[in-house]
């Protein structure tokens, strides 16, 4: 991470995390790697990250006072608005390639569901994110150019419905982009950490 830091530049370099499965998780899931996290290139660029496997320049200006929100302690996604603040101000991200590390994943999130939650949560994020500084018109594009995501997804998984690792991705993706629909349209964030046992078992109810 050093390294990458000092060569290009970077006002943070990300590396891969690698997930490591349990042997009663889904065989499904072990095959897709569901849980590692890579950044996402948007022509070319990173243009958010996470906190799993980060360095951070502090001396930058991009950082100077820049801090995680609060208000996302329940809901997840501050270390999305963070960079994505970072990177609007000037910030930016490389990615240390080799920098790996490995990280459990726990039974509570070996499952389907615990999936679709985080991806819809993602897409939430998203879709707040990019309509902050969207007039209505830019909006309801947006919305339609969501929602044609997630159809092309849920189309793809009907056709892939007999590979159980691309009918599930495709399904997830579509999720995300349902959350992005969601974001959008202004819908409050799903709530996934800090909730009582009591509201954990409604929840899976």
């Amino acid at each position: 991470l050093v390294a990458t830091a000092q060569a290009a530049g970077a006002t943070a370099v990300l590396g891969p995390v690698r997930a490591t499965y349990r042997q009663d998780a889904p065989d499904w899931m072990r095959k897709g790697d569901f849980h590692s996290t890579l950044p996402v290139w948007v022509r070319g660029e990173i243009r958010t990250g996470y906190t799993c496997n980060v360095l951070l320049r502090m001396t930058e200006d991009s950082l100077r006072g820049r801090r995680f929100s609060l208000a996302r302690g329940q809901t997840g996604g501050e270390d999305t608005e963070f960079f994505d603040g970072m990177v609007k101000a000037g910030g930016r991200i490389a990615f240390a390639r080799q920098a790996f590390v490995d990280e459990v994943v726990p039974r509570s999130r070996a499952g389907f569901d615990w999936l679709r939650r985080r991806r819809f949560r993602f897409g939430q994020t998203h879709g707040h994110l990019i309509g902050r500084n969207a007039g209505g018109v830019r909006r309801i594009c947006q919305v339609g150019l969501a929602s044609a995501k997630a159809a092309y997804c849920f189309g793809m998984a009907l056709l892939t419905a007999v590979s159980p690792v691309r009918r599930n991705r495709s399904v997830l993706r579509g999720i995300m982009h349902i959350g992005v629909v969601s974001g959008l349209i202004g819908v409050r964030e799903i709530r996934q950490y800090g909730l009582t046992p009591q509201e954990g078992d409604k929840r899976a109810a």
